[in-house]
C-alpha cells in the first residue's frame, strides 16, 4: 500500500485543519491513515499524508467535478503536487 504527500497552499489554514473529518470520510473510499499538517513557519501551505489502498480509484475521484467542488470548499489552492514513497518506485524506471 503505497503511502503518498500530496502538498499545496490553502486561502485559509485554520478553515482548513478544521475540516479535517471530512477529508478522512472523502479519502476513506481509497485511503487510510489520512493525517494534515501545516507549515510551521505561518504560511499557507499544508500536506496531507495518507496509505492508498486503491490507486485507480483515487485517480479518478482526484479528476471529478465533485471532488474540485470540495477542494473548493476546503480552500485548497492549485497546483497540489503529489509524493509516493520511495520504496513505491523501488525497481521502476
Amino acid at each position: 500500500m503505497p503511502k503518498l504527500v500530496f502538498t499545496h497552499e490553502v486561502t485559509d489554514v485554520n478553515h482548513w485543519l478544521n475540516l479535517h473529518e471530512e477529508r478522512v470520510e472523502i479519502f476513506s473510499k481509497w485511503a487510510t491513515n489520512v493525517q494534515g499538517y501545516a507549515i510551521a513557519d505561518g504560511s499557507k501551505q499544508v500536506a496531507l499524508t495518507m496509505d492508498v489502498h486503491d490507486m485507480e480509484a483515487m485517480k479518478r475521484d482526484m479528476e471529478t467535478a465533485e471532488m474540485d467542488a470540495k477542494k473548493a470548499a476546503h480552500g485548497v489552492v492549485e497546483p497540489v503536487v503529489m509524493f509516493v514513497a520511495s520504496n513505491v518506485l523501488e525497481g521502476t524506471t
